[in-house]
């Protein structure tokens, strides 16, 4: 059997002899590694040396440039060489110019994904046909151009291009799944497609839904978890309204029709056993909110609205992982310590919101002077700033500015 040689540059740039890696030689040459990927993306198109030399060498000063690049492609040669026979003769000079040249059995990783994409995009073809490419193209595009390595700007423009396509080529896949209702495996690829793009927001409400027509709410309602944790550490943001809206269709999922009066009256018992006050997403404050304005307008009363920030959201220098620790240890203080009547959320990274319906402007206070003892007891040698702001909501102006306190 001929031996394989495989070049991977997605992700991470690897060198495959057979199964074995084998660029391991190449590791203190990095402007080697440099020039090899430059022309390898150039696709066998030669490549003149003052376009090589203004790439690779910008930022260098060379006395003489012409013969650093020689010299550079004198060892490149020698150390291809040592890692397969005859892979040096892959850098062909031209006059005044340089290009890549395949081994007949070589294959490079870049080439087959763009190839795919030709195919697809080719009209004609059968579903059979479209099933296997799109299932070469999730197995080859394991990450996006270069991304695990030292980001290269010249690279930047091909791989943007490469994970455009790539994701577009991903939604089409999903919606032929769609059309099969074949839920398992669009679930299945929108996993493989997270690994690419944690991100998109689309892939992850795909995903989600997968799981509800597969009957895993439970693992639906841990994706969803695990989104709102994405925006609010790395993005520092709320995530979509459409997101936060999916919630309620996780939560409608996971229930079953039950008419038995005793079952359902068990379960909500079993609910309201829960000691503390309520912490829920979003999207369920903002159902719980809307319910108890309707309360305050029916009964005549009030209700008061707290706010609790803590840190500076936009100072450059914050720590999101120490943050996110203390916003974590802040929820805990106010579960513990508030009613089981009062309604706490994450609204982003850095703020928290109550819904008090039982306080007025005293009590209401002194509950916030509470919670911000308690918080600097747990975190006494911290330099978070806790602030706070506290004002009632009514049945005739839903938020009262004029009457909101801030400490």
């Amino acid at each position: 059997m001929d031996t394989s040689i495989r070049i991977q540059l997605m992700n991470t740039f690897a060198i495959y002899i057979d199964t074995q890696e084998a660029n391991q030689l190449l590791a203190k040459s990095r402007k080697g590694v440099a020039l090899m990927q430059y022309l390898i993306l150039n696709g066998g198109q030669s490549v003149p040396n003052y376009r090589i030399l203004g790439t690779l060498w910008a930022d260098d000063h060379s006395a003489n440039p012409e013969n650093a690049l020689k010299t550079l492609v004198s060892r490149l040669r020698i150390i291809l060489n040592q890692i397969y026979p005859g892979m040096g003769a892959c850098i062909v000079a031209d006059r005044g110019a340089y290009h890549w040249k395949s081994l007949p059995n070589m294959t490079v990783d870049v080439y087959e994904i763009e190839e795919l994409f030709d195919h697809l995009g080719a009209p004609g073809t059968t579903p059979f046909q479209q099933r296997a490419w799109y299932a070469d193209l999730l197995r080859l595009y394991t990450g996006d151009l270069l991304y695990a390595n030292e980001q290269c700007d010249w690279a930047l423009a091909r791989g943007t291009l490469l994970h455009n396509k790539y994701m577009s080529a991903v939604y089409a896949y999903v919606e032929m799944l769609k059309a099969d209702e074949n839920y398992e495996e669009v679930a299945t690829v929108c996993r493989s497609a997270l690994d690419v793009d944690q991100f998109d927001d689309r892939l992850h409400m795909e995903l989600m839904t997968a799981l509800i027509k597969t009957n895993r709410t439970s693992d639906a309602l841990i994706q969803y978890k695990h989104v709102m944790h994405l925006n609010y550490r790395y993005l520092g943001i709320q995530p979509s309204d459409d997101m936060q809206e999916f919630y309620k269709q996780i939560v409608h999922a996971g229930k079953t029709l039950d008419f038995n009066l005793d079952s359902i009256r068990r379960e909500l018992m079993e609910s309201g056993e829960q000691r503390g006050a309520f912490i829920c997403e979003y999207a369920v404050f903002k159902e719980i909110y809307n319910l108890q304005m309707r309360n305050l307008e029916r009964l005549g009363s009030t209700m008061f609205l707290a706010i609790i920030m803590v840190g500076n959201p936009n100072d450059p220098n914050v720590n999101s992982i120490k943050q996110n620790n203390v916003v974590n240890g802040l929820l805990e203080i106010l579960r513990t310590n508030l009613r089981k009547g009062d309604t706490i959320t994450h609204v982003s990274p850095a703020i928290i919101a109550l819904l008090l319906p039982t306080v007025n402007y005293a009590t209401g206070n002194l509950v916030m002077e509470r919670i911000k003892r308690l918080f600097y007891r747990k975190y006494p040698n911290s330099t978070v700033a806790f602030n706070y702001r506290v004002g009632p909501l009514s049945s005739e102006e839903k938020y009262c500015k004029e009457n909101v306190k801030e400490y």
